[in-house]
């Protein structure tokens, strides 16, 4: 939003621009609800045409696209509007790394009711009504989650697989903790024939990672393990242990009773990987992993987005040794992986 005020004078722009933030969520959504972005990725189109193939009235539409424009998700020359590269990449339904699902999902009513409470949250310190705890037994939030977030974790599995060294094609056994969708190990098996996968997850959410294990075609190296982490007998031997964006819903006392379980669960040598949302030290940056505890404070009763330091205490408390840590670009996460 901009301003007129003379250089050095404060200005209120960003009050007002976080004020109206929610127009630019809205104006996303309604995009995506209405496939305005795939209709759009095979040629420029007017705001008539654009009207008729999305269903829509011509004056909402081009109301709709100037907003888009704006933002930065379409293009406009003279009355024809097309996608901007990211959008064509990322919100086109007909892109392998298209995150459509994903936005609607990070901008459903359960997230977005839960920071409604954010107030109530901060007065206790964590999340202030039990709906928005996520860690509920076989809460229906991680079913939402698994459909909806496999594309967007496509490319950071891969690049963890990788990392790892998948590609050796040594003979692993590898445990997905709090599997989801079951990408991550879905990475490893497929680049590592020789890998075998236990996936642990509550029952619904495993039937969709089967599912996405069916078609990568490893599904007969993939085995569920039903349950929570921190109740089911993991076994042993494994040669690496994946626990991809959970450490953050516990506080550091929980992780650390976690992760001895963990190190007593890998064979020698085994490593455990841990991808996450990683502030600076000073806990204000990057912005994304600094803003990322808010999530934490309205959905659980201790989480957070720990720093380096706090998740190399971690393990090391737990008995693991010298952490790697790897930023994964262009996403906004790292990978820690520790060594038994």
């Amino acid at each position: 939003m901009a301003t007129d005020f003379p250089a050095g004078v404060p200005s209120p722009a960003l009050i007002l621009e976080t004020a109206v933030a929610y127009r630019r969520a809205a104006a996303l959504r309604t995009a995506i609800e209405l496939d305005l972005f795939t209709a759009l990725a095979e040629a420029p189109l007017d705001a008539p045409t654009l009207a008729a193939r999305c269903g829509v009235a011509p004056r909402g539409i081009r109301i709709l696209c100037d907003a888009l424009v704006t933002l930065g998700f379409v293009r406009k020359e003279a009355a024809l509007y097309s996608l901007t590269p990211e959008a064509a990449i990322f919100l086109n339904r007909a892109s392998p790394a298209c995150m459509a699902d994903a936005f609607l999902f990070l901008s459903s009513p359960h997230i977005e009711g839960a920071f409604r409470e954010l107030t109530a949250a901060v007065r206790r310190g964590g999340t202030a009504f039990e709906a928005a705890n996520v860690l509920a037994p076989e809460h229906e939030f991680w079913l939402d989650f698994a459909r909806a977030m496999a594309p967007m974790m496509a490319y950071p599995a891969e690049s963890i697989a990788q990392l790892l060294g998948a590609d050796r094609n040594e003979s692993w056994r590898v445990l997905d903790v709090a599997a989801g969708h079951g990408m991550f190990g879905i990475a490893v098996a497929r680049q590592n024939p020789n890998a075998s996968i236990t996936a642990l997850d509550w029952p619904g959410v495993l039937a969709i990672a089967r599912a996405n294990a069916e078609a990568a075609g490893v599904a007969a190296r993939f085995r569920a393990l039903p349950g929570s982490a921190f109740d089911v007998d993991f076994g042993a031997g494994y040669d690496v242990i994946l626990l991809t964006n959970f450490l953050h819903h516990f506080d550091p006392a929980t992780n650390e009773t976690l992760l001895r379980k963990v190190h007593a669960a890998l064979a020698p040598g085994g490593r455990a990987a841990a991808l996450e949302f990683v502030p600076d030290e000073d806990r204000t940056s990057p912005p994304f992993a600094a803003l990322f505890s808010l999530n934490m404070l309205v959905h659980t009763p201790g989480g957070d987005a720990y720093t380096l330091a706090e998740l190399e205490r971690m393990f090391r408390n737990a008995g693991f040794g010298a952490c790697e840590f790897h930023s994964l670009p262009p996403g906004p996460q790292s990978l820690v992986i520790a060594p038994k």
